[in-house]
């Protein structure tokens, strides 16, 4: 079984890219968790352990909240702290999200919609930043710290890893998929699914963690 890799950066830094990236170099990756949002609201950090028994790679919600307990339980793990920009991070959740939330951002934020809610979003997101790194303060083998927005790819990554450098180019998941021309249908696609998913959150789910 491979060492176990955690990707401990927000949504919007590049954790679809790192998550394509590993799974190219053959791991078995896992994404968002918010079907169990009350798992993690209710602290019940087994049921994720468990999870993390099951897979070898892990990006997005929660697993960026829980690096300190996924250090403990699996030893010997890989941690990569995706980064970008505070003020490119936040312009991305507000094109990406706007005033659609979850309970897991709901939880991170106290409001989990970015939409007239930038000082609070920056806050949490830098502070998580400086948090993460001064637990991995003296472990630089077990830590990296990865900007795709920068240019940075398989060179950083895979000496990390202690894997090949693939011969072709990093992929960089969802670039420009929100910068398309309004009529583009890709774009159409995805305002109809975030509609659909803010309905359904706010009618059935949402009550349910208040």
């Amino acid at each position: 079984m491979k060492q176990k890799v955690f990707g401990l950066g927000f949504h919007k830094t590049g954790t679809s890219t790192l998550a394509t990236a590993l799974h190219k170099l053959g791991y078995q990756v896992v994404g968002q968790q918010n079907a169990h949002a009350h798992e993690l609201i209710s602290g019940n950090v087994r049921f994720f352990k468990e999870l993390a028994e099951k897979y070898d790679a892990f990006e997005d919600d929660p697993w960026h909240l829980l690096y300190k307990e996924m250090d403990q339980a699996f030893p010997g793990s890989k941690f990569i702290l995706t980064d970008r920009d505070v003020d490119a991070w936040y312009k991305s959740c507000l094109n990406h999200f706007y005033e659609d939330t979850t309970p897991i951002r709901d939880y991170m934020y106290g409001n989990g919609a970015p939409k007239d809610n930038e000082v609070r979003f920056k806050e949490v997101y830098l502070k998580h930043q400086e948090e993460v790194k001064a637990y991995f303060a003296d472990r630089p083998d077990d830590f990296l710290i990865i900007n795709f927005t920068a240019g940075e790819g398989w060179e950083k990554l895979c000496p990390f890893l202690g894997v090949p450098v693939p011969e072709e180019p990093l992929p960089h998941a969802n670039k420009g998929l929100y910068t398309k021309t309004p009529n583009s249908f890709k774009k159409k696609l995805w305002l109809f699914y975030k509609k659909m998913y803010a309905f359904l959150y706010h009618k059935i789910y949402r009550p349910i963690f208040k």
